[in-house]
């Protein structure tokens, strides 16, 4: 997403960084902040929300519905923040 972005919306830091040779380094260094950060992310959502593995035992449908919109408003977030700055 993040080559993507940048090879559309910012062509010359895109160009720059792809003659220097340090496009590859930027994704790989983008793509672990972002995986850190969403792993952080459904940490604390998850505790904040009280979905437990409590509540997996008792509720598994429950709790996947839970975990899914956790995650698909991690990965907004990450994508505001991150990915399209």
């Amino acid at each position: 997403m993040r080559f993507e972005y940048l090879r559309n919306h910012h062509r010359g830091f895109f160009e720059g960084m792809l003659l220097k040779g340090n496009l590859n380094a930027h994704l790989e260094e983008i793509d672990q902040q972002a995986n850190e950060m969403l792993e952080l992310l459904t940490r604390q959502m998850a505790a904040q929300e009280g979905v437990t593995e409590q509540l997996k035992a008792a509720d598994q449908l429950a709790w996947v519905g839970c975990m899914n919109s956790i995650r698909n408003r991690a990965e907004e977030i990450i994508s505001a923040e991150l990915i399209y700055t």
